[in-house]
């Protein structure tokens, strides 16, 4: 669904960019009964309250959890790379500053380091305080398009929503919640086929501002494998100053040159291409997607990938062979004849799907 694509606002304050989701027993600072239950509202109300929601700015601090089962990432000189796996497995602190779509900041908290991304107008600068360098780049506005198809009202764009959520998910609220110590509903998707790892999505939204405070995903076993929610938020503007950056002393700055290059026919017939490559077996919950990616096992131009892949357990059947990755949330098989198979359902599915 890309109904909030035209929401930079919405795409920040839940911050799914990360998402993939949270581990662990859920937040006790953060998540507690509401003393106070809010108004009962429909799943379409809800939707509807998210399209229409506006902020001025906000300040925040979001806490992110993953349990995805995914090993380690190794490095080109075959250590594990933190830094490649950091934001899909463990926990890890962000602070959120929020003004406007070109004047935003994003902070990810390491226990010695820091790593800011930071849009001011015109200028975006990245600044790694483990490395002491930033990078800074120029981005010039880019008009934006309305499809026809796009959605004409908030409930049009709810209706949508939910004719495609309920062939296969329960879709059901809540108002009972409390998140950053605000009072919140959440939207409750329950998918129904037992061949999906996801058991079911909460999206909690707070019941003053309509802006999603929480996102957790639940897996096999009731546990959740991916949370991300704030700990503490306010939704007022915060000063222009947190959003100008100038690199300390010593920092190495990297320009990056801004690309006016259009694609070449040649990268248009590629990108069609690689859309063709790809294929969806199944449906809702249960879909796979089987893309063409090469040959992976004769490939020597990403030795990162291959040491990444010698980690997995090799598999093979009437299919094939290849490895298999079995995460908490999905599955994932890298064959030897140059195929991909993702999906967040039991490694039998992708076998079944395989085989089509």
């Amino acid at each position: 669904m890309r109904i909030f694509d035209s929401k930079p606002a919405m795409r920040l304050l839940a911050p799914l960019a990360f998402i993939l989701v949270v581990a662990g027993t859920g937040f006790v600072a953060a998540t507690a009964s509401a003393e106070k239950r809010l108004p009962t509202r429909t799943p379409q109300e809800l939707l509807v309250d998210l399209q229409q929601a506006r902020t001025d700015g906000l300040s925040g601090t979001v806490v992110e959890r993953a349990d995805l089962g995914i090993p380690a990432i190794p490095g080109a000189d075959g250590r594990d790379n933190a830094e490649l796996t950091s934001l899909i497995s463990g926990t890890h602190t962000l602070r959120v500053r929020y003004s406007a779509p070109d004047k935003a900041r994003l902070a990810v908290l390491g226990t010695y380091s820091e790593y800011d991304l930071i849009r001011n107008g015109k200028d975006v600068w990245t600044w790694s305080s483990k490395d002491n360098a930033a990078t800074h780049r120029t981005v010039t506005a880019e008009p934006g398009s309305t499809p026809s198809e796009t959605p004409k009202t908030p409930e049009e764009a709810a209706n949508r929503v939910l004719q495609a959520l309920e062939p296969t998910t329960t879709v059901t609220t809540d108002s009972s919640v409390e998140v950053a110590g605000r009072p919140a509903y959440e939207l409750v998707l329950d998918p129904n086929d037992s061949n999906s790892l996801i058991s079911q999505v909460r999206i909690a939204i707070d019941g003053d501002a309509k802006l999603p405070l929480r996102v957790q995903v639940f897996g096999t076993d009731n546990k959740i494998v991916f949370e991300v929610a704030y700990t503490s938020v306010d939704f007022t503007r915060p000063d222009d100053a947190e959003f100008v950056f100038n690199p300390p002393p010593g920092a190495k700055v990297t320009e990056v040159q801004p690309s006016d290059k259009t694609p070449s026919a040649q990268d248009r017939k590629q990108s069609q291409d690689a859309r063709k490559a790809t294929t969806v077996v199944g449906s809702g919950w249960t879909a796979v997607a089987v893309t063409k990616v090469g040959d992976l096992s004769n490939s020597q131009s990403d030795q990162q990938l291959k040491a990444f892949l010698s980690k997995l357990q090799p598999v093979q059947g009437s299919w094939g062979s290849g490895r298999l990755l079995a995460g908490t949330a999905f599955s994932a098989v890298w064959t030897d004849d140059g195929r991909l198979a993702v999906g967040a359902v039991r490694p039998d599915v992708i076998y079944q799907a395989l085989n089509r």
